[in-house]
């Protein structure tokens, strides 16, 4: 025996040891002989000449090997301890299912313990029954399938539906009609889970919403100042997420976790300086105010212009911020929208009870309702003036952090958002905390639902609408403030 033939010998022992590995799961089907006979075909030939290009040619790899070792690896992965894995070991076997994997399966669910992985084996038996059971057993398993919110499950009963030529792909008339009716079902539900998907998404706009008009609440009730400016404090908030991301690169999720009381300084800060240096000038003549706090919206554009660069920037999300929860495969929740959601009524509660429990929130409650005999009283409205000026600006910082992770931030971003926050106000009732709570989510809602039938643009001409007709008959809007002052 020649080198080559050495080589050759221990190329074939290689080979027949790592066949061997997945042997207990390929021998049940007779693939150990193809497996081996693949390799064998596709490497090297019989050369017992040549030895000066080449000792061992590289083994080809085709298709049916990567598809015997897919499936004798997935058979292996039954058998690990980590849930997931199994599942998509269920799933990978799924995709190359044959007669000897389907009895596997069976055997595996006397022994799984995992719910979804159950679920899976369960699902891919039922639809091996489907294919090539007889009548009854087919008639079993469409009756049990329609219970499955699965795509697949769909496909294969939208499937025996459907027609080939002049005829049906199922011949069976009473099969056809069992998968017609379980397909409607099925439908069915796909149809609520679309509807939960709507309110989820509405309630996910509403949460901005609501972010981004309490602090419009506060400013608008108390002071009764209209703060064109309010869209530009959103952005500075969203901004402050862009720059700390840009200093700390390595910890995306810490830098968005602080960008959340620094936004709140930053635009809290730059808020109460415009209430000192120009709305303070300007209090009792509000179309001046309105034109000022134009002014001010426009030059803080520009200087992020500036500054920036008038290009949007991409703010990252967090890990634990990415991807969805998936429910089935006709449901899906984005993290980040569940977040936005979960902050926004965490936000809300903090401010109800600053304004309930401190002295700052019975001075601001004091002012609003009648600021004449707060005054009386001794209390410094104008120091409550810059303070709740200061707090809603601060909000809309916080607002703008929110809005850095379901869109990009550019000098622009606010302008998206200041007519729909002014909408939620009046909606709700100006100055009324639980109105524009009910008023964000209530017009976030209506908004996702009319987009599919009247598309983005005309969905909000739609709501702004209804608000026009709505303040009509109810001038102050859902819940009206109370006081003295507000009543006369």
């Amino acid at each position: 025996m020649n080198a080559y033939s050495h080589l050759r010998f221990l190329r074939n022992g290689f080979l027949a040891c790592l066949c061997l590995c997945f042997s207990s799961s390929l021998m049940a089907e007779g693939s150990l002989a193809e497996l081996l006979d693949a390799f064998r075909t596709g490497g090297m030939q019989d050369k017992e000449a040549g030895l000066d290009k080449s000792l061992l040619s590289k083994i080809n790899v085709n298709n049916r090997i990567r598809t015997l070792l897919k499936k004798g690896i997935a058979l292996q992965q039954l058998n690990v301890a980590d849930d997931k894995t199994r599942l998509a070991a269920v799933e990978t076997l799924g995709k190359l299912s044959d007669p000897a994997t389907v009895k596997v399966l069976t055997d595996r669910l006397l022994v799984e313990t995992n719910q979804g992985v159950l679920e899976a084996i369960r699902r891919l038996v039922l639809i091996d029954q489907l294919q090539n059971g007889n009548k009854d057993e087919r008639i079993k398993a469409i009756d049990t399938l329609k219970e499955f919110n699965s795509q697949e499950v769909v496909n294969q009963l939208q499937a025996m539906t459907e027609k080939e030529g002049e005829s049906f792909k199922e011949n069976d008339t009473d099969i056809r009609n069992l998968a017609s009716a379980a397909l409607t079902e099925i439908k069915g539900r796909i149809q609520a889970y679309a509807a939960v998907e709507t309110v989820f998404f509405g309630l996910s706009l509403g949460a901005v919403l609501v972010l981004s008009a309490i602090g419009l609440a506060i400013t608008f009730g108390v002071m009764g100042i209209i703060n064109m400016a309010h869209g530009e404090l959103m952005m500075l908030g969203a901004y402050t997420v862009y720059v700390l991301q840009q200093l700390m690169p390595e910890y995306l999720g810490l830098a968005t976790v602080l960008s959340i009381p620094v936004a709140f300084l930053v635009a809290g800060l730059t808020g109460i300086a415009i209430e000192r240096g120009i709305i303070r000038h300007l209090y009792g003549r509000p179309l001046e105010t309105l034109l000022a706090t134009f002014g001010v919206s426009l030059f803080l554009q520009q200087t992020v212009r500036s500054i920036f660069s008038p290009l949007n920037r991409s703010v990252s999300s967090p890990s634990w911020m990415s991807g969805s929860w998936q429910i089935n495969d006709f449901l899906a929740l984005t993290w980040n929208r569940f977040y936005i959601l979960i902050f926004s009524l965490l936000v809300f509660a903090a401010l109800v009870q600053i304004l309930k429990r401190t002295k700052l929130g019975l001075e601001v409650r004091a002012v609003s309702q009648n600021r004449a005999m707060a005054r009386a009283m001794g209390i410094p409205s104008g120091q409550v003036d810059a303070l709740t000026f200061g707090l809603g600006s601060g909000i809309a910082g916080i607002a703008g952090v929110a809005l850095s992770q379901i869109t990009n931030v550019g000098p622009n971003l606010g302008q998206s958002y200041i007519v729909d926050s002014f909408m939620v106000v009046v909606f709700g009732g100006v100055g009324n905390l639980y109105g524009t709570l009910l008023a964000g989510f209530s017009l976030g809602i209506a908004n996702k639902f009319l987009e599919p039938y009247a598309g983005a643009v005309l969905a909000k001409i739609l709501v702004l609408i209804f608000i026009i007709l709505f303040i009509q008959k109810r001038p102050r809007g859902l819940f009206p403030q109370k006081g003295r002052a507000v009543e006369s």
